[in-house]
């Protein structure tokens, strides 16, 4: 199983290593871990109005993301499970992977994450055909608002994606022990759907 995890605005692979993928006990599982080129994945923020540039910026990130998990072992001859996730920024952009390429053989983990731009703004809507999600926040976080947070979590279950939430109240912007837990549920359980 493969489990890609992309980093958030001004982190690294390093910390993401650290935060999280240091604190999982999940054998079997190769994890690879995107850099975005200067640490951020775009420029704007999650909620603002979605600009030609920042459209550009995200369309090349996700077209980034596609290539690495393209050039996995196996990626096109009976493909392993896949879980493609993230931290803030980089579960944003997970999300926008989804919607545009999304189904595939594995899950979405979305710690802290919303969709790019406003409802207002034109953006790619995928059937995701029961893919199992896990999207978390938190009513304190100063980067993802409840409200997208939740606009999010309504455009998944349109999507049909299996749809697992949590808000953590009072919770920073971090990823917190609850979140590493299900992250482990996913993909422990993944082989027979069996993680919630």
């Amino acid at each position: 199983m493969h489990c890609v995890f992309i980093h958030g605005r001004t982190q690294s692979p390093e910390d993401m290593q650290e935060q999280v993928i240091s604190k999982l006990k999940v054998p079997g599982v190769a994890f690879v871990l995107p850099r975005a080129r200067g640490n951020s994945w775009y420029d704007a923020r999650a909620t603002d109005v979605l600009t030609d540039p920042t459209r550009q910026q995200l369309e090349q990130a996700i077209a980034y993301v596609r290539q690495l998990i393209g050039d996995l072992p196996g990626a096109n001859n009976h493909p392993k499970p896949l879980v493609i996730g993230g931290f803030s920024q980089g579960a944003c952009l997970a999300v926008e992977y989804a919607m545009r390429h999304g189904p595939w053989n594995g899950a979405l983990a979305s710690l802290t994450g919303c969709r790019v731009g406003t409802p207002a703004c034109d953006r790619p809507f995928a059937d995701l055909d029961r893919l199992p999600v896990y999207l978390t926040g938190s009513d304190k976080d100063p980067w993802i608002p409840v409200d997208a947070f939740a606009q999010t979590a309504a455009a998944l279950a349109r999507a049909r994606a299996r749809l697992h939430c949590d808000i953590l109240p009072d919770r920073s912007h971090e990823v917190s022990a609850t979140e590493i837990a299900q992250l482990e549920k996913v993909l422990c359980g993944l082989s027979n759907r069996s993680w919630w």
